[in-house]
């Protein structure tokens, strides 16, 4: 692929009624899976980072991804990965990235393509202090996420929602109490960080496995496309921008019989978002995310915060963002390259219906989600451009946390389902850390102390400062000043004791009458 615009767990407690609540889908429908070697879907640019002016400024309740797929190592079942608050800062402490107490995080499934919920796995959270006394996230070393050390912690419930015409019919709690990973603090604080990962993963009743807590921003993408394309000149293409940042991941393993309406209709839409409680204690939706890219370029400013609080039932009303898109017509101004006509209905059959033969469900309702075949088989080898590349099991059925979403959705909105052939791309192809073989798939956060040491050190040294030097090894010699000890805080606040230390030191030298 060419840069871009150049041409070459532990037992669950679920209620035991799940399986019969779940597997009591609405009618079949007939749909039969068929090769498609070069569908995929139209977009651009970044997924759902900050993508809307309200919800920019709360990142608690911004939805940044949304994957859903066949799960490659149990075939039978289906794994969907949300994740939320965008460009976590590793070392971000000390208060690090929790989960909002007043939200509620919502996986909706559309069993029969009707555009309306027939399922929602609803996750609230509840954070605990151990000591309220101290600023620190963790008071030690965290060998466990019991530990007590670990002094601030989070607990969610999952709640499925049965409804129908959009009213709740049934309710059952799939779990109570679940444990979160907490953010990676760093080497000190956390030296078995994948320890406490593996303690987060929680298998329920059912047959269905969760996961929440900090992982790797999967997504990867040259963000800088929002300086004019890349700059005008394609001057600043192929950086991963999301390189080292983290996200909030939540994740979802379950029997795909549980979501799908029948072994004859299997195609599920999925979308996920955010409610947030308001002060006279109601919730309302703030963010929503179905397929990527979709309120990040499709949508203008007028409508990104409608678009957030609104339900796929009425994407009628963006309609003509999808069949008259912005971002052609900048690509022929800014470099040249014809734009498709108009109107695009080639995009409306892959937002708004899914791909006819591939993941359309019969009789759809035009609306936006991220729509998956769950009878199709993973790939041994999958390809990052998916459908567009003859890979039926990536995207836009569905979305594989290596598919290629930039390069796809930069292809198609150029024409690639038209006739128009490119080879588009932001020369960005893979995310920079690899993803696990096993549930929750996401690679572990990118660690708090990550970064270089401390001039003249090397890993487990003991240091030493002294004020407006650089740090040097334990015994490497002094001047005449007085040395302060640089004690390594588990928590990562060793500057701020520092300081402290000098401040002491400091008063204690103006009070000598010497």
């Amino acid at each position: 692929m060419t840069p871009l615009f150049s041409k070459s767990g532990r037992s669950g407690t679920g209620r035991t009624g799940l399986v019969t609540l779940l597997c009591g889908a609405l009618a079949a429908g007939g749909l039969t899976a068929a090769g498609v070697a070069t569908l995929a879907p139209g977009a651009a640019s970044a997924s759902s980072h900050r993508e809307a002016p309200l919800i920019s400024g709360t990142p608690q309740y911004d939805n940044t991804d949304l994957y859903a797929f066949v799960s490659p190592d149990k075939p039978d079942t289906t794994t969907i990965v949300a994740n939320w608050i965008p460009f976590e800062e590793p070392a971000g402490g000390p208060n690090f990235y929790t989960f909002a107490d007043d939200a509620q995080y919502d996986i909706h499934i559309d069993a029969n393509g009707d555009a309306h919920d027939d399922l929602i796995f609803r996750y609230t959270f509840k954070t605990h202090t151990k000591n309220r006394n101290t600023f620190l996230y963790n008071t030690g070393v965290v060998k466990s996420l019991d530990d007590p050390n670990l002094n601030i912690t989070q607990t969610y419930d999952i709640d499925v929602l049965r409804l129908k015409h959009d009213r709740v019919v049934y309710r059952t709690k799939l779990a109570d109490g679940v444990p979160v990973a907490p953010s990676n603090v760093g080497k000190a604080s956390m030296p078995d960080y994948a320890k406490l990962r593996s303690q987060a993963v929680y298998k329920t009743a059912g047959g269905a496995t969760t996961f929440a807590g900090q992982a790797d921003d999967p997504f990867f993408a040259d963000l800088r496309v929002f300086d004019l394309l890349y700059g005008g000149n394609l001057s600043e293409v192929g950086n991963d921008t999301l390189k080292g940042y983290n996200v909030n991941t939540i994740a979802l393993q379950v029997p795909s019989d549980l979501i799908r309406e029948s072994a004859g209709q299997p195609v599920v839409g999925i979308w996920s978002t955010t409610q947030r409680r308001n002060a006279q204690g109601y919730y309302t939706q703030v963010s929503r995310l179905g397929n990527p890219l979709v309120n990040e370029v499709v949508n203008p400013q007028k409508d990104k915060d409608k678009f957030n609080a609104s339900q796929p039932a009425y994407d009628g009303q963006f309609l003509n963002n999808v069949t008259h898109p912005e971002l052609p017509k900048l690509i022929e101004q800014i470099y040249k390259i014809k734009a498709p006509s108009e109107p695009r209905n080639d995009l409306v059959d892959v937002f708004l219906k899914g791909v006819k033969g591939l993941n359309q469900p019969p009789n759809v309702r035009p609306s936006e989600e991220l729509r998956l075949n769950t009878s199709i088989k993973p790939s041994m080898h999958p390809k990052r451009l998916g459908v567009l590349d003859g890979d039926n099991a990536g995207f836009p059925n569905g979305r594989r946390l290596t598919d290629d979403v930039v390069d796809e959705a930069l292809q198609v909105m150029e024409g690639e389902l038209v006739g128009m052939k490119n080879d588009l791309g932001d020369g960005v192809d893979k995310n920079d850390q690899n993803f696990e073989k096993y549930f929750p798939y996401v690679a572990e956060p990118t660690s708090g102390s990550r970064g270089p040491l401390a001039k003249g050190t090397t890993a487990g040294t003991d240091v030493r400062s002294q004020l407006g030097d650089a740090l040097q090894p334990a015994g490497s010699g002094t001047s005449d000043n007085t040395v302060l000890i640089a004690a390594s805080a588990a928590s990562g606040a060793a500057g701020i004791l520092l300081l402290g230390t000098a401040l002491a030191w400091w008063r204690r030298r103006i009070q000598r009458p010497y």
